[in-house]
């Protein structure tokens, strides 16, 4: 019986050795949060976490933290503006409409929810829904003047609201 000799042991240097435990952490740690965010990125479709996300929102609204307002357009508000024309706009012609306080949130029809709130005493209401994991903002049905205004050339738009330009 003749013995084959057996191909020599390849010898993986130190350094790479280091560099593969590094990176399969690194791949361990980038999984482990990639799945915490996805997780943690949607909203439950609770009455309480509506009005803890419409109560952001308005925050936000308030305080011109405008991208973060759009980002919670639904698809019909996205298709009257878009995001960088938004936020142009707003920080253009900033209108802070005040401190808003959420009073209810209830269950309208068609899917969508009521959110009423007041600022300085005028009581408004919009409109939402619970679209694939996270609550959405629905401006045409919320404020349909709102709509008429974007769709203005900016010009136009900064004149009926009175910014001076």
């Amino acid at each position: 019986m003749s013995e084959t000799p057996s191909a020599p042991r390849a010898r993986v240097r130190p350094w790479v050795r280091t560099w593969l435990s590094g990176a399969l952490v690194l791949a361990l740690v980038v999984g482990a949060a990639h799945r915490a965010t996805s997780t943690s990125a949607g909203d439950a479709s609770s009455a309480s976490a509506l009005r803890a996300v419409a109560t952001t929102f308005n925050d936000n609204y308030g305080a011109n933290r405008v991208g973060a307002v759009y980002d919670r357009f639904d698809a019909a508000s996205r298709a009257v503006i878009s995001r960088a024309d938004y936020v142009r706009r707003h920080l253009e012609c900033p209108d802070p409409p005040g401190v808003a306080h959420v009073t209810r949130v209830s269950r309208a029809s068609a899917g969508y929810w009521l959110v009423h709130y007041e600022i300085s005493g005028v009581v408004m209401t919009d409109y939402w829904h619970f679209v694939e994991g996270r609550w959405l903002f629905s401006l045409p049905k919320s404020n349909p003047a709102a709509v008429a205004l974007y769709r203005l050339p900016f010009r136009a738009y900064a004149r009926a609201l009175g910014c001076g330009l």
